[in-house]
C-alpha cells in the first residue's frame, strides 16, 4: 500500500509517518515540499506517485488569525481539498481528510454525534467545514473529525503551556470551555486502523474524557512536575471565555461521540491524561538527549 502523506512536518504528519505498519509505503511531503494550494503540483506529485491512499495532514489552523484571513483559510481548507478529492478520484487513490470539532457551535450540551448539524461560530470552523464537505463529495473519502490535538512536536496547548510555566508568572486558562484533547500519536494510529477497516464517509475521533482547558492546564502542571520537566507548581487562574479577549468565537461544549469508530478500532482510545503522560515522557527523554 502506497501513502502519500501532505502536511508532514506537522504533528499529525509526523506521527502518521512514525506509526505506519509495516505494509505501508510511506511518502511525506512538507508544505515546501508540496503546497496542496498548487493543483499543478498536486497533479504531478500524485502522477508520479500513484498512491493508493492519499492523507490530507495539511491545513490552515490558526483559529484567531483566520478571522482576519479568511481568503487563506478557505484556500487551503476549503478549495484544495476539493482539489485533492478531485485529483483522488481521477487516480483511484483513497482520500483521508481532517476536519475538527469547532465544526459545532457547543450550544447542544451533549457529545456531538456525526449526524448532528454543523454551526461553525468562526472562519476556522467554517472554512473545515467546507472542507470535510468537499472531501465527502468523493465516494470512498474518509473524513475525521478530532479536537484539540497536542504532541511533542509543533506548536500546540501543551508546549505553550510548558513554556508559560518556566517564566514564573500566574497562567490564566479558560474553564468554561469543554472538550476532549488528543494527542496525535493516538489520532495517527486511530487513522491506520480506520483504514484498514475500509472506513469511509464522517468519522469522529478523540482520547477519551473531557476537560476544560483550565483543567487540561492543571493536568500538564502535574504530570511536568512528576516527570521534571518543570521545577515549581505553577500559578493557574481559571478564567471565562469572556474575560479572554480572543478574536474567534469557540464552542464552549465541543465533546464528540466517539463510540461509533471505537467500535471499529475494537474498543475506546485511552484516556486523555494517560496519553499526556506519555507525551510528557517523551519530551523529558528529548530534553535529556
Amino acid at each position: 500500500m502506497k501513502v502519500l502523506v501532505t502536511g508532514a512536518n506537522g504533528q499529525v504528519g509526523l506521527a502518521i509517518a512514525r506509526t505506519a505498519p509495516a505494509e505501508a509505503e510511506v511518502i511525506a511531503l512538507s508544505r515546501n515540499e508540496l503546497d496542496i494550494c498548487n493543483p499543478s503540483a498536486m497533479t504531478a506529485i500524485i502522477a508520479a506517485i500513484n498512491p493508493d491512499v492519499v492523507i490530507n495532514a495539511a491545513g490552515y489552523t490558526q483559529v484567531d488569525k483566520a478571522e482576519s484571513e479568511e481568503r487563506t483559510a478557505f484556500r487551503t481548507n476549503g478549495d484544495a481539498v476539493g482539489d485533492l478529492a478531485r485529483l483522488c478520484e481521477m487516480a483511484g487513490a483513497k482520500l483521508v481528510h481532517f476536519s475538527t470539532d469547532f465544526v459545532f457551535d457547543g450550544a447542544k450540551g451533549s457529545p456531538y454525534a456525526i449526524d448532528d448539524s454543523p454551526a461553525p461560530l468562526s472562519i476556522y470552523g467554517r472554512s473545515k467545514l467546507a472542507g470535510e464537505q468537499a472531501a465527502l463529495s468523493m465516494r470512498d473519502a474518509l473524513v475525521i473529525r478530532t479536537a484539540w490535538v497536542y504532541s511533542e512536536s509543533g506548536d500546540n496547548f501543551v508546549k505553550t503551556m510548558l513554556g508559560k510555566f518556566q517564566q514564573s508568572r500566574p497562567v490564566k486558562v479558560v474553564s468554561d470551555q469543554v472538550g476532549s484533547p488528543t494527542s496525535a500519536h493516538s489520532l495517527a494510529k486511530a487513522v491506520w486502523g480506520l483504514i484498514a477497516q475500509r472506513a469511509t464517509g464522517l468519522h469522529h475521533f478523540t482520547d477519551a474524557g473531557v476537560c476544560s482547558w483550565y483543567d487540561f492546564a492543571v493536568a500538564i502542571s502535574e504530570e511536568a512536575l512528576a516527570v521534571g520537566i518543570i521545577g515549581d507548581p505553577p500559578v493557574i487562574i481559571p478564567i471565562r471565555s469572556e474575560d479572554y479577549p480572543a478574536a474567534a468565537s469557540r464552542p464552549s461544549f465541543s465533546v464528540l461521540d466517539k463510540w461509533p469508530s471505537w467500535g471499529l478500532l475494537g474498543g475506546p482510545a485511552q484516556h486523555w491524561r494517560t496519553e499526556l503522560k506519555q507525551v510528557l515522557a517523551s519530551l523529558k527523554g528529548d530534553r535529556n538527549d
